[in-house]
């Protein structure tokens, strides 16, 4: 399985692994980040630095996967990718936010309100 280590982006290569980091993220209570990418894309190679310092701000209470939309066609058509870069924003199995662009700030603004947000550390207690 690919590294699981706080703090960084992790690249799922298999349906199988992708489906045991969110597996384990809704286990930790994290909110689940997802960059639908395509490596041939600017915009993609773009945003992907701040996706990554975004991982590094909050590696306690999110975990950000990576998944080319070409090497798991299966988990993009799972979640009905149109375009990329597409984020997801996932916890306890439901989506929050999805949204099609490159901005940084928006996507560093989403991620900040699903972390700091009071639902986000509501657990089934």
């Amino acid at each position: 399985m690919a590294g699981s280590a706080e703090g960084t982006v992790i690249a799922c290569h298999t349906k199988d692994e992708f489906d045991a980091q969110l597996a384990k993220a809704y286990e930790a209570d994290k909110l689940v980040v997802i960059d639908f990418m395509s490596p041939r894309r600017g915009p993609c190679q773009a945003i992907a630095p701040v996706f990554a310092e975004c991982a590094k701000e909050y590696p306690t209470k999110a975990v950000f996967l990576k998944v080319d939309i070409h090497e798991l066609e299966e988990v993009a058509n799972r979640y009905n990718i149109q375009g990329t870069p597409t984020f997801f924003f996932i916890r306890y199995n439901v989506t929050l936010e999805s949204f099609f662009c490159a901005y940084p700030d928006k996507l560093r603004n989403t991620v900040k309100e699903f972390i700091d947000s009071p639902l986000a550390s509501a657990s089934s207690a």
